[in-house]
């Protein structure tokens, strides 16, 4: 559990949960708590620590109590020096406190509700003189003064200033270092966050380690991480500004090593920048659409995925109001047995929690409606500091005293069963809570009493102990394995992306919050207010105090709709069907595409992309006299075809292993040819805005068909349509009359579309059904058009430049595309959101790929792998001596054919 963390460094008693909100630790002196009894002093030694708010002593012996007094409750505060103490002693030293409050915590050693004694006393201690007395009476002097203040803002800026104050005078101890080589690069003040407390210091990062020193030596004296061991950092935004640095040293994105503020930005971004020097991943830093595009083809869990999600968002389970936030995905808590397969089981995940009750959202709306702005939907959070720690008190029970001034919330009001919770998500006035990532782990500690703590009675009698589970759960261990299996399950899969959306999404705010009934507290936004703006310093601490208990709504990480994932394996499970839309057919014919993924061809073509690294040359011809535009081959694989820019179709026999035709159309570059289904026709492209057709058993041009104003860049073909591409700025479809099996009746086509674009069009690409087609543009623009009404779907800027090549996933759920800027760019086709991005040392020409690997031709001549996951190149293999610009591969991915500015046409096959 991440709460633990931070207590597996000390075995000490004191914590600086003991504090109040926001209060320091600044220092700790060896002490004796003084009383007298029976005219007989009774010494109880311990450590006297000053804060910045009171004054804490922790005895030794742990049966007695740890005494906290609040500075603010002090009358008198007086330090008797020498042998005029009370002592008699001339070694120590008294300090003498006169308060009207001391509170009492962890009698007999027991976590439980702080005791608060009032009434007029005077509390001694005793020092020693070598602790330096004086100074620590001049300390507790000026912040008592400072505790007195009427005014909150006045109270914080001057104990802000003597935080500083301290830090100035101090520095890192260099002898702390490992080695007597370390170089040093950089050190600043910071805090070290954990959950509601930070903890000031010095950070020094050198180039082998990152330290931080706590100011005050707790709960050690230097906490070191070694720069090689950092797996990944992320800067946060904490307490609204951007400060924050998390440090992981372990790929478990849970719980981090270290969480530092930083007091200003450029401090912050120039160690962050320096320790990603160091990472081996750093150039491949993942991205929300590159773990959408790692989930959606199945190599992320839900759970992995909401999770690496909450931490791009500056979700930290060491920021309580920034906690990690999960769904609640089922609906059924009072069932004997879960039923997964009951879509009504589950919960809709295309609302949030305040709309799922209708009853509710109309009393909701119905005061919104009335609302001067800026209105809002709901006046309480789906996550805070009080809803995390409402789940976790029973293994977080200091933090729940902290947060709470010492007590526990009423019995009632506990974390007292699941069902109860559920309930009153969808009842409740104001209550409109998720759930956190405990509940999909496998710790079930967080919902049993193993610290038998006294949690308080209810109302019917009974004591708060472990939580209440569903019927369906027969212990706490199987209920985290049944929900974990309910989030993985193919209901939530299908349905999960709505409730991103939601959280994470274009849902988030504006008018698609208004009308997916999402609207929040203003305060709760990134953005929502700039506290530096406020000039009063009562009014700014206020409303950051506000903020930061009240909950914060996570980064926007998406702007348009978010994918569904890819469940090939299943129907879809839904509880009503949707609105028909062009994008929801294109769903369902992409799925009816899915329903041949686990065939015997699609495994034989998972097995050869997973070798693609073994591809081998077989042999090469150079049979043009310039750069190859395109390859093509016949049906049978006999035959191979190919257009260059010195003007030629050209005839290869792989059998005879030896170019057998040479056929030149105009004077003019071919740009592409495709092998139509009757394997007796080729059909060309050219620059001279014309395509021909050529007769392979007649060995001759059959016809020419003049569509366009601009050079041809492209032809496709599917169920007897051609389409046609061109620098003029359109894609022309053509449907081929009914008796076409005739050569000669080939310009007899008819027109039927004009697709019209805002640049020259550079290259196009079907789907495997034919019911998409997608255009790439010189402007750097793809558009995927519906193929039945030829009505655009998306239309996504995506290149800075223009695009060599796109094509379509295999399941035609996404298109890759390529150009002149050097990126690789997967764009989801159903919300027209680039999943993932790669930019390329050189720039990519031509590519074949299965939606998760490519094997590409670079400008160097290389042959480049690529593994869109994790964005790397996994292989580099020598090619051509000039750019690669044509290549193509056999439907089981087994032989490869790849054309270049060298005029060669080499043949490649995949070794097992």
């Amino acid at each position: 559990m991440a709460f633990l963390r931070s207590r597996e460094r000390t075995k000490e008693r004191f914590s600086l949960l003991l504090l109040d909100l926001e209060e320091y630790y600044f220092e700790q002196h060896t002490a004796y708590h003084v009383t007298t009894c029976s005219k007989k002093d009774r010494r109880v030694r311990g450590s006297l620590k000053v804060c910045s708010r009171s004054v804490i002593f922790d005895p030794d012996d742990h049966s007695e109590p740890i005494l906290k007094i609040p500075l603010r409750d002090c009358k008198q505060i007086e330090f008797v020096e020498g042998e005029s103490n009370p002592f008699n002693d001339p070694r120590s030293s008294a300090l003498c406190i006169t308060c009207v409050q001391v509170i009492y915590i962890k009698e007999s050693n027991v976590i439980s509700p702080y005791r608060n004694e009032r009434g007029e006393r005077r509390i001694t201690f005793q020092l020693e003189v070598c602790s330096k007395t004086e100074d620590v009476v001049q300390t507790l002097l000026q912040l008592h003064r400072a505790s007195c203040l009427d005014k909150l803002g006045d109270q914080t800026a001057m104990i802000a200033a003597n935080l500083q104050s301290r830090l100035a005078r101090t520095s890192f101890d260099k002898n702390c270092f490992q080695s007597v080589a370390e170089k040093p690069h950089m050190e600043c003040v910071v805090e070290m966050v954990t959950p509601l407390v930070s903890n000031p210091g010095h950070v020094c990062v050198t180039d082998q380690n990152l330290y931080f020193q706590p100011l005050n030596g707790y709960p050690e004296q230097v906490i070191q991480i070694r720069l090689h061991k950092v797996r990944r950092i992320y800067k946060r935004r904490h307490g609204l500004r951007p400060l924050g640095l998390e440090v992981f040293c372990s790929e478990n994105d849970f719980c981090s090593d270290i969480y530092l503020k930083f007091y200003n930005t450029a401090d912050r971004d120039e160690i962050y920048y320096y320790i990603a020097t160091f990472l081996e991943n750093h150039l491949a830093e993942h991205t929300a659409e590159s773990y959408m595009l790692q989930w959606q083809r199945g190599h992320l869990s839900n759970y992995q995925y909401l999770l690496h999600l909450n931490n791009l968002a500056d979700r930290s389970c060491n920021d309580l109001s920034q906690y990690p936030v999960f769904p609640w995905v089922l609906e059924d808590y009072s069932s004997p047995k879960l039923d997964m397969t009951n879509p009504d089981t589950f919960r809709d995940l295309s609302k949030p929690v305040g709309a799922l009750n209708k009853e509710r959202l109309d009393r909701l709306l119905a005061r919104y409606r009335g609302m001067p702005d800026p209105a809002f939907m709901y006046g309480s959070h789906y996550s805070s500091p009080g809803y995390v720690l409402f789940y976790l008190v029973r293994i977080a029970p200091e933090h729940q005293l902290c947060l709470q001034n010492g007590r526990y919330d009423h019995a009632d009001r506990m974390f007292n069963s699941v069902g109860e919770t559920w309930k009153n998500c969808l009842e409740g006035a104001t209550d409109f809570k998720e759930l956190i990532p405990e509940f999909y782990g496998d710790d079930p500690s967080f919902l049993e009493n193993k610290l038998n703590l006294d949690l308080g009675r209810r109302q019917n009698g009974k004591s708060v102990g472990d939580v209440v589970l569903p019927p369906w759960a027969s212990d706490s261990s199987d209920f985290l394995q049944k929900h974990r299996t309910a989030l993985e399950s193919q209901f939530v899969s299908e349905h999960l992306h709505e409730w991103i959306d939601l959280v994470f999404g274009f849902k988030q705010r504006g008018s698609e919050a208004v009308a997916a009934h999402n609207v929040f507290h203003p305060l709760t936004y990134e953005g929502g207010i700039d506290c530096d703006s406020i000039k009063d310093p009562d009014q700014r601490i206020a409303m950051l105090t506000q903020i930061l208990e009240f909950g914060q709504t996570p980064k926007q990480l998406f702007n348009s709709p978010h994918p569904q994932r890819i469940t090939p394996r299943f129907h879809n499970m839904s509880r009503s069907s949707s609105i028909t839309s062009p994008v929801s057919e294109l769903s369902t014919a992409s799925q009816s595409e899915d329903s041949s993924f686990e065939d015997l061809t699609e495994e034989s073509r998972r097995l050869v992309w997973a070798n693609m690294g073994n591809i081998k040359v077989i042999c090469s011809h150079k049979i043009h006299k310039e750069c190859v535009t395109s390859v093509a081959v016949s049906r049978d694989g006999s035959s191979i075809f190919t257009t260059s820019q010195d003007s030629t179709l050209k005839m290869f026999s792989r059998e005879l292993k030896d170019f057998q035709r040479s056929v030149s159309f105009s004077n003019m570059a071919l740009s592409s040819c495709l092998m139509l289904a009757d394997a007796k026709t080729v059909v060309c492209s050219s620059w001279d805005n014309n395509v021909y057709f050529y007769s392979v058993p007649f060995g001759r041009r059959q016809d020419t068909l003049m569509g366009h104003d601009d050079a041809v860049s492209q032809v496709c073909w599917f169920d007897e349509r051609l389409y046609t591409a061109s620098w003029d700025s359109t894609v022309k479809v053509w449907q081929c009359p009914a008796d076409s099996s005739s050569a000669h009746r080939r310009s007899q086509f008819n027109l039927l579309s004009e697709l019209e674009h805002d640049a020259g069009v550079n290259s196009i690409s079907l789907s495997s059904a034919g019911t998409l087609l997608v255009s790439g543009c010189k402007d750097g623009t793809i558009t995927i058009w519906d193929t039945s009404s030829y009505s655009p779907l998306q239309q996504v800027h995506c290149h800075s430049g223009t695009i060599h090549q796109v094509a379509f996933s295999p399941d035609s759920r996404h298109v890759l595309s390529v150009g002149e800027d050097c990126c690789m760019k997967v764009t989801d086709v159903q919300t027209g959101m680039v999943m993932s991005s790669v930019k390329a040392e050189e720039e990519q020409r031509c590519f074949c790929w299965d939606g998760s690997s490519v094997l590409g031709g670079g400008r160097s001549g290389d042959l480049l792998l690529w593994d869109l996951i994790s964005n790397t190149i996994t292989k580099r293999i020598p090619a051509h001596s000039g750019a690669v610009t044509a290549m193509w591969m056999n439907e089981l991915c087994s032989s490869v054919i790849t054309g270049g500015e060298d005029r060669q046409t080499i043949f490649w096959k995949i070794c097992s």
